[in-house]
């Protein structure tokens, strides 16, 4: 079957489905829609779709000569629901180290999503940070950082890569790793090194460095930083509150 008929479209409203590698049969993508976009996002990979790890992977199955499997994993959902029962299988099936080739959490995950107990309450507990006394650049690593799986330490998702000039890298003294809004690591910059990448122009650096003085980090650590931040932000890396 390559799409629903009209009867089914109009009982369905939005809907959850997964993308499964038919030769594991495991999935690789989680995603949300309506009509017929599960069929058409099995076989984005031949209409001109942006090059992904999700496009590659359907161009590996199909290069295969095999078809990408999809389930309906839950539909008759308003949208917001359909967001968030995304966004819960994305982080749920994260956790057991199912690689995923989604490039986002999911809707709202970043504020209401996988989280430790301790971490749901280090975030309605944390005192707001309302005073930088150092040189410090605050980097955002909710994208970086993948605690359910364990595989990557915040320092490591702090240090690399960003875009900062020659006088910054001179006048900073300290590095905050923002995680969903709380101060998770504080660190001691030592030296900094250019990261190479395929762009022989890039201007990535990263840093080396090591846990803060403990009176440094006990005055950054745990710490939010929620109440500071501009709607629409996109750049991971700030310098001021």
């Amino acid at each position: 079957m390559k799409q629903f008929d009209t009867l089914t479209q109009g009982k369905l409203q939005y809907y959850v489905y997964c993308l499964i590698d038919p030769d594991t049969d495991k999935p690789f993508y989680v995603g949300k829609g309506k009509g017929n976009r599960v069929f058409e996002h099995a076989m984005g990979a031949i209409k001109g779709s942006k090059e992904s790890d999700k496009i590659g992977k359907i161009n590996a199955i199909r290069c295969a000569g095999m078809r990408v499997k999809h389930v309906i994993i839950r539909h008759g959902l308003t949208e917001n629901e359909a967001f968030k029962i995304e966004s819960t299988l994305i982080d749920y099936t994260n956790y057991f180290n199912e690689t995923l080739t989604n490039e986002l959490l999911g809707h709202g995950s970043v504020k209401f999503g996988l989280m430790t107990a301790n971490e749901v309450i280090a975030t309605y507990n944390a005192k707001p940070l309302d005073a930088l006394h150092h040189n410090v650049i605050i980097i955002n690593i909710n994208k970086t950082y993948e605690r359910a799986k364990g595989g990557v330490s915040i320092y490591d998702s702090t240090k690399e890569a960003w875009v900062i000039g020659a006088k910054r890298r001179e006048d900073l003294e300290y590095a905050l790793s923002d995680y969903r809004g709380i101060i998770v690591g504080v660190y001691k910059i030592n030296d900094w090194y250019h990261v190479r990448t395929n762009d022989k122009t890039s201007r990535r650096w990263g840093f080396n460095g090591e846990e803060a003085e403990p009176h440094i980090k006990d005055f950054y650590f745990n710490k939010s930083v929620r109440h500071t931040k501009k709607r629409g932000a996109a750049n991971p890396i700030r310098y001021k509150l």
